[in-house]
Order: C-alpha cells, then sequence, then structure tokens
C-alpha cells in the first residue's frame, strides 16, 4: 500500500466536486489515501443525497468538511459573496485540518500532497507553507484557464479595466486555434450579479494565476486532441482525460441532489434515438416566461422528452401543459441516461461535464448556455466540432416554443452532425482506455509522483 495521502479540495459547486469525487476514486483505486474535503453546507447535502442511495463506496476515502465563511441564511448562488467569505475563512480552517490530520496520525499516513481545484488555489499557499506537495485541477476546458491566465494581458491590450469589465463589447481571439470569446461573456463578468459582485468574482479569478505558478503538477480535466490549440498556448498544463467517460454505471458519489433512477425504466420504454434529455445543470434560472416557453415547446416537438427540473426553479408550469408524452424529475442519473440508446440530443446549459459526458456518449448538442464558461463550451460545441445547433432568441431575450421546435427538427433531421458526434465518442473513449494515450500517460506519472 502507498503511503501518499491525498487532500483533495473541490470548489463549492456541483460541477466542480463531481469530477474531483471521480479523480478521488481513481486515486484511491492506484492505491492512494484520500481525504475529500467539502465546505460545511455541501457536505450536509452531500450526505443527505446519500442517505437516499448514493455513496462513495470507497474505504480509502475520507469526508470531511470546514466552514465556508457564510451564514446559514445567505445564497451561496451570490458567488462574489462567497469567493470573498471563502477567502476570508477557509485557509485558516484548512491549515488547522491539515495539521490535525497529521498530528493525529503520529507519522503514520500524514498529508502528502493537496491537490485543489484551481478555483481554490490559495490552498497551494498552505501547502507550500507546510511543505507539502501540491498540484492543481482546473475541471473546465483548457481554453477557459487560457483566458484566465491571459487576464493581465487583456487589461495591458485595453479590452478590460483592472475590476475586470470589458471596455466596450467585442469579439476577440486568444489565438488562431482557440474559440472567439465575446467581452459580455467573460466568465467573471457574467456571473456576478452586482457591480461588487462582479468585482469581488474577478479579484478571486486574477488571482488563480499566481495558485498556478506555485503547484507542482496542473491537470485539466480534458482531452489533448479536443482542444490542442489551448494545451499549445499552456503547454504547462497536462490533460487526464474526461473522467466522466466510461462512468455510466453510477455517479460520482458526490450529488448535491438525489437521483430519481425511475426516469431509466421509463427510457427503457422508449424507441432508439427518440428522447430529447433536457437537462441545464445546478445553477440555471429561468425566467417565469422564459420557462412556460421551454415547456411549451418541449410539448410542440411532439417527440419524447426527460427533462431535470431542480426543487424550487420554478412557480410552476403553464396552463394547458400536458407533459403526457415526456418524463419530468428532479434530478437524473446523467451518466446512465446519455449513455441510454433512446437518447436522441441533449439540450444543455453546456457545463463542461455535461459537454464531456454528451460528447462521451456520441450525443448531439442543443446549446443554450447561462453563465460563465458555458458560451465558450458552446463555441467548441457548434463552431469548432460541429457537434450542436444554439438557439435564436427574439426581440425580448426569449427562445419562443417555435424556435425550439425548428431547431430540434433541424438537429435530429442532420447526419453530418450525428457522424461528428459518434466520430469525438471513438476519441473520447479511446484516450481513456488506451494506455499509450497522452492522458493516461499524463495521469500514471502524477501517480509515480505521489507514491515517490
Amino acid at each position: 500500500m502507498s503511503n501518499a495521502h491525498v487532500l483533495v479540495l473541490p470548489f463549492p459547486a456541483q460541477g466542480h466536486v463531481n469530477p474531483m469525487m471521480l479523480l478521488s476514486k481513481k486515486l484511491a483505486k492506484d492505491g492512494c489515501k484520500v481525504t475529500f474535503v467539502n465546505t460545511d453546507f455541501f457536505h450536509k447535502k452531500i450526505k443527505s443525497a446519500m442517505a437516499l442511495g448514493d455513496s462513495v463506496n470507497h474505504d480509502q476515502i475520507h469526508m470531511v468538511s470546514i466552514p465556508d465563511g457564510m451564514g446559514p441564511e445567505d445564497d451561496r448562488n451570490e458567488l462574489g459573496k462567497l469567493c470573498a467569505a471563502m477567502l476570508n475563512t477557509m485557509p485558516a480552517k484548512l491549515e488547522e485540518l491539515i495539521r490535525g490530520i497529521n498530528c493525529s496520525s503520529k507519522g503514520d499516513n500524514p498529508i502528502t500532497c493537496v491537490l485543489a481545484d484551481l478555483s481554490m488555489g490559495w490552498a497551494m499557499e498552505i501547502a507550500e507553507k507546510m511543505g507539502i506537495g501540491r498540484a492543481v485541477f482546473w475541471p473546465q476546458a483548457a481554453a477557459s484557464l487560457a483566458l484566465t491566465v491571459s487576464i493581465p494581458k487583456l487589461i495591458d491590450d485595453g479590452i478590460i479595466n483592472s475590476d475586470g469589465f470589458p471596455y466596450e463589447k467585442q469579439m476577440f481571439k486568444l489565438s488562431a486555434s482557440i474559440p472567439s470569446v465575446d467581452t459580455a461573456h467573460f466568465q467573471w463578468y457574467c456571473i456576478g450579479k452586482t457591480t461588487t459582485d462582479k468585482k469581488n468574482v474577478f479579484n478571486y479569478t486574477a488571482r488563480l494565476v499566481k495558485y498556478l505558478q506555485l503547484a507542482n503538477w496542473s491537470l485539466c480535466h480534458t482531452i489533448h486532441g479536443l482542444e490542442p490549440g489551448a494545451f499549445s498556448f499552456l503547454p504547462e498544463l497536462l490533460a487526464i482525460g474526461s473522467l466522466t467517460a466510461g462512468n455510466a454505471t453510477g455517479n460520482s458519489g458526490g450529488q448535491f441532489w438525489s437521483e430519481d433512477s425511475t426516469c431509466l425504466k421509463w427510457l427503457d420504454q422508449q424507441q432508439p434515438r427518440s428522447v430529447i434529455y433536457v437537462a441545464f445543470g445546478s445553477y440555471t434560472l429561468f425566467s417565469q416566461t422564459q420557462f412556460q416557453e421551454l415547456a411549451l415547446g418541449l410539448e410542440h416537438t411532439n417527440t419524447p422528452f426527460l427533462w431535470v427540473v431542480r426543487p424550487g426553479t420554478t412557480k410552476g408550469f403553464p396552463n394547458g401543459f400536458q407533459g403526457i408524452q415526456g418524463k419530468i424529475v428532479d434530478w437524473a442519473p446523467q451518466p446512465q441516461v446519455l449513455n441510454h440508446p433512446s437518447i436522441a440530443c441533449f439540450l444543455s446549459h453546456c457545463g463542461w461535464n455535461s459537454t464531456l459526458e454528451g460528447l462521451s456518449n456520441g450525443v448531439p448538442f442543443l446549446c443554450w448556455p447561462y453563465f460563465a464558461d458555458q458560451f465558450l463550451n458552446k463555441s467548441y460545441i457548434c463552431d469548432v466540432w460541429k457537434v450542436g445547433i444554439g438557439f435564436q432568441p427574439d426581440e425580448n431575450e426569449i427562445v419562443t416554443r417555435w424556435e425550439l421546435k425548428k431547431k430540434v427538427e433541424q438537429l435530429l433531421g442532420n447526419e453530418d452532425i450525428r457522424r461528428r458526434s459518434l466520430e469525438l465518442k471513438e476519441m473520447a473513449m479511446n484516450n481513456n482506455t488506451a494506455e499509450a494515450s497522452q492522458c493516461s500517460q499524463n495521469f500514471c506519472n502524477f501517480i509515480k509522483w505521489l507514491k515517490a
């Protein structure tokens, strides 16, 4: 048994916890002990979801938590406020946790490496101070990290000011081989709700460049062949493949909501490639008008649909909505759903985990990004890989039921998109199964370093 003991620290959001739990399972399988650190708030949510059927099922992974600095009444969707609170509270609490573990182990299996989500990169300063190995993990596309590390240059070039606000709305390119970026869609700019919130998110994001430089290893949840231009831009970044590919038998063990697996039996009753899977991740919110247009649009397609509607995200379905050709659930076992033969396409917010899961299963996309890196991911899907299409909102910024119906018909009738989706599926699966692949080699080298 290896003496490697890795403390894993994800950013407290569903799309960050999931891949880091899958990564932890890989580390545990290779003989590493893992201490997985959530915030108290989300630790309770995960434990509650586990009590209803999900579990980590690995005695090498120990789940613990520390406070995030926010009160029980605070809204953790206010990311600027959350980032500020975490910076004020969590570093001291994390150091205290590590010292406690290392003291109680009495030299037997102390923490030897801190593996932090780069968005929690402040942990690198603590690990350096304590003489512990340091690694960061980027759970998004490499191109979104390229944009983040370009912040100083964006300021110098007069594209953004020192608070991260764009001087004007424009499209620009970081390099010829990275998708164009719209200044209105900077991941730090479109997350914050107020001016202060936007500044807090930007200041938090701008620090990541420093943390990246403190790490011994920089790992990225992507496949080199999907975005080679981003790796030319960031040669020190190492792709470790899609952690979600090949995970169709179950979820990560880090879900914030309990999954409704009855939808799998419902899918079994549908025809092959007949169902629209509709899921918008853990953050997306729609106005009531938009939500009702979406509901009526799905009904107007006359196509079976499986729709994930998170608890508390709507005041109700529109009058006259029957939903009889569909199934609506609170939360779904997404890897298993996307691997099901009855799925025809994925109506998605284009979160990176969802993007990789769709690609790994050869499923074409209908793209409806909400915020952060999702617009960049949509550019990859529609413009670079050409495995999906987007929507055109009307003059009131509403995607109408007719627009949705039109785009569903366009996508399902496009054999070129279907063919390219299957080609990318093959690439995604090969990168995760072929021993000699670059991603596998990167991960093997990281494990050897941990055990050394």
